[in-house]
C-alpha cells in the first residue's frame, strides 16, 4: 500500500512529537530507578554520615532507592572523577566535600576541572572539626595550646588522614594565623588509636568518630573550627573566639555531572532542602556535629568557588605537596 506524501509527513511529525513527549515524561518521572550517591571519603566521617541521613528520606519521598557508596582515594579525586565521567542523567551523584574545592591547587595535573565539570545541586551543611588533644598534653584551652606550642617548638605532633585533606588545611590555616611550630603526621588509615594512646597529641577531628571520646574524657576538646559554637559541643569555644576571623570547617553537599537536566537538579534541590530543614532530621544532624543549611544551586556554586580561592592561598603559603 502506498501512503500519500502528506499523510506520510503527518505520521512522521506525530512520531517525532511522541518521542519528545516520551522523553519529557521520562524526565518528569525522575527517578525511575535507583540513584547512587558516591561519597569520596571513608565511611563514618561527617559528610558520609550526613549523606546517609538524607538518603533515606530521599528514597521515601521520590520512590526509588538513594544508595550511598564510598569510593575514597586521592583526596576525593577518585570519587569525583567517577561521577564527572558518568552519564549526566541524575542517577550518579557526588557527595561533595570541601576538599574537592581545594584539589585543583593540590593536584595540578588532574584530568578534570571540578568547578567546571560538576553541577552543584544542594548544600547539606557545614561539618566543622573539633580541635582535640590527648589528655597527657597539659593544656585545657586554645590560648594555652598556642602558648605551649610556641614555648616548645616542634614538640607537638598533629595527626591527619593525609596531606591536603580538609582537616590538614584547617590546621595549616591555624598555623598561618598563630605562627606555631607543630609537626604534621599524615596517616593513610585512622590515626585515632595513636591519638588515644598519646603517640600523637593533636588532631582537627571529624566530630562523629570522636564525640564519645570527648564526652568520656579520653580526648580533650579545645575548640571547634566553625565560626560559632556548636550545639553538639556547647561548652567548647569556637576558634574564632581566640583567633578572630578564623573559619576552617569542612562541608558537604550533593552534585552531579555537568549537563544534568535542570528539572532533575530542581527536584533534588527542593527535596533535599526540605529534608535538612525538617526539625527531627536537623536535630539528628546537629547532635552528630553537623550544621545543616539549605541553599540554592547558585548559592552552593558560589560557596565552592570561594572555598577554592581560600584554600589555594593556604596551600601556597604552607607549600603543601601531595603524592
Amino acid at each position: 500500500m502506498t501512503i500519500p506524501r502528506r499523510e506520510f509527513l503527518h505520521l512522521g511529525a506525530a512520531a517525532a512529537a511522541l518521542a519528545v513527549c516520551s522523553r519529557m515524561a521520562m524526565a518528569d518521572a525522575y527517578p525511575s530507578r535507583p540513584v547512587h550517591m558516591i561519597a569520596d571519603i571513608p565511611t563514618g566521617l561527617a559528610p558520609d554520615v550526613l549523606a546517609r541521613l538524607v538518603a533515606a528520606p530521599l528514597s521515601q519521598r521520590l520512590g526509588q532507592d538513594f544508595v550511598v557508596e564510598d569510593k575514597p582515594g586521592a583526596g576525593g579525586n577518585v570519587g569525583a572523577e567517577y561521577v564527572i565521567r558518568s552519564a549526566p542523567d541524575g542517577y550518579t551523584l557526588l557527595v561533595m566535600i570541601s576538599g574537592n574545592a581545594a584539589n585543583a591547587a593540590l593536584y595540578p595535573n588532574l584530568d578534570f576541572n571540578f568547578i567546571r565539570d560538576i553541577a552543584p545541586i544542594a548544600f547539606l551543611g557545614y561539618t566543622p572539626f573539633a580541635v582535640v588533644v590527648n589528655p597527657s598534653v597539659a593544656v585545657t584551652t586554645l590560648p594555652e595550646l598556642v602558648a605551649f606550642a610556641k614555648a616548645n617548638p616542634g614538640k607537638l605532633n598533629f595527626a591527619s588522614q593525609g596531606a591536603g585533606t580538609a582537616p590538614h588545611l584547617a590546621f595549616e590555616l591555624f598555623k598561618m594565623m598563630t605562627g606555631v611550630d607543630i609537626l604534621h603526621v599524615p596517616y593513610r588509615g585512622s590515626y585515632l588509636p595513636d591519638l588515644l594512646a598519646g603517640q600523637v597529641q593533636l588532631a582537627f577531628a571529624s566530630i562523629p568518630p570522636v564525640l564519645g571520646d570527648i564526652h568520656s574524657g579520653k580526648l580533650r576538646a579545645l575548640g571547634v573550627t566553625s565560626a560559632k559554637r556548636m550545639e553538639a559541643l556547647p561548652d567548647v569555644p569556637a576558634m574564632a573566639e581566640t583567633l578572630p576571623g578564623y573559619e576552617g570547617s569542612g562541608w558537604a553537599g550533593v552534585g552531579a555531572p555537568r549537563g544534568t537536566p535542570a528539572n532533575v537538579i530542581d527536584t533534588l534541590n527542593k527535596n533535599i532542602n526540605e529534608i535538612i530543614a525538617d526539625p527531627a532530621l536537623k536535630a539528628r544532624a546537629v547532635a552528630l556535629g553537623a550544621v545543616p543549611e539549605p541553599m540554592t544551586p547558585s548559592q552552593f556554586g558560589t560557596l565552592i568557588v570561594d572555598a577554592a580561592k581560600k584554600w589555594a592561598k593556604v596551600i601556597a603559603y604552607a607549600n603543601i605537596k601531595v603524592d
